[in-house]
Parts: structure tokens; C-alpha cells; sequence
């Protein structure tokens, strides 16, 4: 049984955001074990879970950002791409493993597309649901981020 362990986050140019790699243990032909922890991979305590699935590969998901609530996600299965946007930098990510998660802090504009086909997004949030916390035009969000 090996386990592997990349503790190594990679920061990206977007404020708020890094890839976080997760520990996964490998046990032959039963399969592959990945793990993370509240407060240890992830940085916040989870509060909320959900996960997104059946997604159109034309379809856009996403298009917000958050005033407090911080989000990790993980593709656990198949593809799909991410656009960071902080309001100066911006970033474009495939999530296509497992292993690897990216982190979405506070005041990050994302988009979500080209979805490939049984695509599940998994993702986990520092906070219960709330429309308010919710930023969903880009116009206000670039207001809200130059006070």
C-alpha cells in the first residue's frame, strides 16, 4: 500500500486562489483512497457540501462570486474548465484529477464550462447557503472589490 503526499499548494496569479493537492493511498486492486481534512488541506471547517453533475458541455455554471463564503472544489471525475477572475488578474485552470482541488476564496469572480461528458464537481463550502452572500453581476462585483 503506498501513499503518496503533496503537501505543495500552487499559488495562482488570481488573489484568493491555489490548487491544493490531497493525499491518496493506494491499496492495488482495491482501488485508489484519497482524503482531505477541515482545517488541514482545507482551509476552512466544512459546512456545506454538494456536488454538480450532468452538466452540458456547452452549458456555463458558475458566473459569481462570493462576499464571505470560500468554496474548494474537486473534479472526482472527468473534466472541466475554470476561469479566476479577481478583478486584475485572471486565471484559467482544467480540473481533471482527483487528487488536485483548487481553492475560491472570497471576492473571486468564477466561471465554469466545457464540462466533459459524467463530469462530477464536488465542491465544499465554508458556509451554509445564502442568495445574499451572492454576487452575481460582474459589474457590481468589480465595485464592490475597487472600495
Amino acid at each position: 500500500m503506498a501513499i503518496n503526499i503533496n503537501k505543495t499548494k500552487k499559488k495562482l496569479k488570481t488573489k484568493n486562489s491555489f490548487l491544493i493537492p490531497i493525499s491518496s493511498v493506494d491499496e492495488g486492486s482495491r482501488g485508489t483512497l484519497f482524503f482531505c481534512e477541515a482545517m488541514k488541506q482545507i482551509p476552512f471547517l466544512i459546512k456545506r457540501v454538494f456536488w454538480i453533475y450532468k452538466v452540458s458541455p456547452k452549458r456555463l455554471r458558475g458566473a459569481h462570486a462570493r462576499k464571505k463564503t470560500e468554496l474548494v472544489l474537486f473534479c472526482i471525475q472527468g473534466s472541466i474548465k475554470i476561469e479566476l477572475d479577481d478583478g486584475y488578474n485572471k486565471d484559467n485552470v482544467i480540473l481533471n484529477k482527483p487528487n488536485i482541488g483548487i481553492f475560491l476564496g472570497r471576492l473571486l469572480w468564477h466561471k465554469m464550462y466545457d464540462f466533459k461528458k459524467n463530469t462530477i464537481l464536488l465542491a465544499l463550502a465554508s458556509s451554509l447557503y445564502n442568495e445574499a452572500d451572492m454576487i452575481r453581476d460582474y459589474t457590481n462585483f468589480k465595485k464592490l472589490i475597487n472600495k
